[in-house]
């Protein structure tokens, strides 16, 4: 049940197996159905999940009912609705699984109970909040000006899982294009 994650956080520095085992003691295992929902819209996170395997997204509506995908997370990586997890106020967003998931999931106290006592977790959850940043970042800048193929190739680059993982309606609504036009250019690739 843990073997992602230990590996995950092996690969993040030395630690003991008791240490390790230490951390894995605070995550839950929860098995999902596609498409459920984890956090709804006015809910505040607290929760941090860790995916063994399956996907999840973060998404939100616009006025008229459009899903507009924010962010993807797929097996071997942490996902939460970081915004609310630090501040406690209502997501603003959703949290919704895109296929049958296996998640592990750690409570806000906990979280922060690991981040304080150990320094590996810490340095983790730095680099979460990093890398996380880039993303957001380099996504916001870079499709600044970008047309539909230019962001295409981008997440071909830096998501190459996205386009493999997720349906083409979720794909495009991350892209900001029509379904129909991420069709066009995949089918020219």
């Amino acid at each position: 049940m843990y073997s992602t994650l230990k590996e995950f956080i092996k690969r993040k520095g030395e630690i003991d197996n008791k240490s390790l085992d230490e951390i894995c003691s605070h995550f839950q295992l929860l098995k999902t159905k596609r498409n459920e929902i984890l956090l709804s819209y006015n809910q505040i996170a607290t929760n941090y999940y860790f995916i063994n395997k399956g996907s999840v997204r973060l998404f939100t509506n616009t006025k008229e009912g459009q899903e507009i995908s924010r962010y993807f997370a797929f097996e071997g990586n942490f996902v939460t609705a970081l915004p609310s997890f630090i501040d406690q106020k209502p997501a603003e967003e959703f949290i919704q699984t895109i296929e049958r998931s296996e998640l592990l999931y750690i409570s806000r106290i906990d979280f922060y109970y690991l981040v304080d006592t150990m320094p590996l977790f810490a340095k983790i959850y730095t680099e979460i909040i990093e890398l996380g940043f880039i993303v957001s970042q380099k996504r916001i800048y870079g499709f600044q000006g970008f047309d539909a193929l230019e962001k295409v190739k981008w997440v071909i680059q830096n998501q190459p899982k996205l386009l493999l993982k997720v349906s083409n309606k979720m794909a495009a609504s991350y892209l900001g294009i029509s379904p129909s036009t991420l069709s066009r250019i995949k089918s020219k690739l």
